[in-house]
């Protein structure tokens, strides 16, 4: 389950999360609309305390200029509200599955 990001306070608000993954996509992208499904599913059966925020980056253009997302997808890794991991467009699921794994084992000790 994600959470659709309506504003910029509320971005910031659960950056605060002890980790989360915010998803910036773009209504256009279809690309996104393909990844984004496994990248929840990678979250749920794999890393069950991130969360998950949901931006649409043409909708909010506020939230992506402060983040300094330029493409669609991209892929922000937060833990204790500092970027740990960012990735974008071509963004493979093993690939992004190895990068989480290291800092949310020494987080949450799984």
């Amino acid at each position: 389950m994600y959470i659709e990001i309506s504003s910029f306070e509320e971005f910031e608000e659960l950056k605060q999360e002890p980790a989360l993954l915010a998803y910036f996509s773009t209504e256009a992208c279809n690309v996104c609309k393909v990844l984004k499904p496994k990248v929840q599913q990678l979250l749920e059966n794999e890393f069950p305390k991130i969360k998950m925020a949901y931006i649409k980056s043409d909708l909010l253009p506020g939230v992506a200029g402060q983040n300094r997302i330029f493409a669609a997808p991209t892929i922000l890794v937060f833990f204790d509200g500092r970027e740990y991991i960012r990735k974008s467009r071509y963004i493979g699921i093993s690939e992004l599955q190895e990068a989480i794994a290291r800092p949310y084992e020494m987080m949450f000790g799984e």
